[in-house]
């Protein structure tokens, strides 16, 4: 499935927006309108502890993963309480850019409301169901 462009702005309007909505209800509607029941998110390079203690057994840094809209209300309402509610909000610092094969991919940054510094920034690749939502988000921080 690949969506039109306005299709394509609003998902990835609603995909912005549920990581800076306050309302917890409303946050978890734009969940449900963003991925598929069945969506998966990946981190495909997860944060410097998770690699490390992984060293610890040998084991090549894992990807993490959250699947379906239960993970997902968890995952972003912490995202929330860690970096939304401290005083950070998340933008798109890019158009999204089609891919060969479906893929749609774009730029984020975490910006302060206190002075606008960029404190963190993404690239997002993804890929979409049948009925528009995203089935897949390969997520590089």
């Amino acid at each position: 499935y690949e969506p039109t462009d306005t299709e394509l702005k609003q998902l990835i309007d609603n995909y912005i927006d549920q990581w800076n909505e306050p309302d917890t209800d409303k946050r978890h509607a734009l969940i449900r309108e963003v991925w598929a029941v069945d969506g998966v998110q990946v981190l495909v390079n997860p944060p410097q502890e998770i690699r490390e203690g992984a060293a610890l057994y040998g084991i090549a840094h894992p990807p993490l993963v959250v699947q379906g809209h239960d993970a997902f209300y968890r995952r972003v309402d912490r995202a929330y309480e860690m970096f939304v509610e401290p005083g950070y909000v998340f933008e798109r610092s890019s158009e999204p850019i089609r891919q060969p094969g479906a893929a749609v991919t774009f730029s984020w940054v975490m910006r302060s409301r206190a002075d606008g510094t960029v404190a963190g920034a993404g690239l997002e690749v993804l890929t979409f169901a049948e009925d528009g939502r995203i089935r897949t988000d390969h997520q590089y921080v």
